[in-house]
């Protein structure tokens, strides 16, 4: 049994389609890297997944159960399971960065004050902040924001991460460690699924790469045959373009 199965899924922004017929199997452990053009439909994948978009057709399976994303204690499940960061950090300005971390877990899921702050701490020493604990935001660098919107997310104890874009809106320089801490999580073997146009971190820490477009699965497998030796003529098209760049 795979522990993610999406299967038929459909989703829609109105009347335009923007996911159409895919199915996705993600096991314990998997690194499933999501490529393609803009607008190829990888986030969308991700925001319903999250429920944050309702899917027209199809289903999400979680460990062979599937979620009822018009039932509120599904949806609650669910993301007692999975956590999603953004490209955007989305971080509480008037708190520290210990207190963004713990806020979550001891005000909504009621985990002890003491336990969660020593979690927190750990965390953010695992992604190279254990000297900004008690830092504020604005002072901060994007990469630093967003390292700590990574452990925040991981404070939440996920099953699943999902990332979309993390490194999108970082100057180039403040990329490298926000996926050096990402490596870390593969290592430890830490299921995610990845939407990103960084190619050689994508092809280095995948265990699976999906190639999208037009919100079509084109084509799926290992990161070198994704990117060394493609069967589809689109995917060919996307990655010359990627290697010629």
């Amino acid at each position: 049994m795979h522990h993610l199965d999406i299967t038929g899924l459909e989703a829609r922004y109105g009347k335009l389609a923007v996911l159409s017929g895919i199915d996705l199997s993600v096991a314990r452990g998997d690194v499933i890297g999501l490529i393609g053009p803009s607008g190829s439909g990888k986030s969308t994948i991700l925001r319903v997944v999250m429920g944050l978009l309702a899917p027209s057709a199809g289903s999400v399976k979680l460990d062979g159960q599937t979620v009822n994303y018009g039932n509120a204690a599904d949806l609650r499940r669910l993301r007692d399971r999975i956590a999603i960061v953004f490209q955007q950090y989305n971080l509480f300005q008037n708190m520290t960065v210990l207190q963004n971390v713990t806020v979550t877990p001891t005000k909504i899921r009621k985990r002890p004050k003491q336990e969660v702050e020593e979690e927190a701490r750990t965390l953010l020493a695992k992604v190279g902040l254990a000297d900004k604990l008690n830092a504020y935001p604005d002072q901060l660098s994007g990469g630093q924001q967003q390292r700590v919107a990574i452990a925040r997310a991981l404070a939440l104890r996920p099953e699943i991460l999902l990332l979309d874009e993390v490194t999108a809106a970082l100057d180039p320089e403040l990329v490298s460690e926000v996926l050096d801490s990402i490596r870390v999580l593969a290592q430890e073997g830490m299921t995610m699924m990845i939407v990103s146009h960084e190619m050689g971190f994508i092809r280095e820490v995948s265990s699976r790469v999906v190639f999208m477009a037009s919100g079509q699965v084109v084509e799926e497998g290992p990161a070198r045959q994704i990117f060394d030796a493609p069967t589809q003529a689109r995917t060919q098209d996307f990655v010359s373009k990627i290697l010629r760049h």
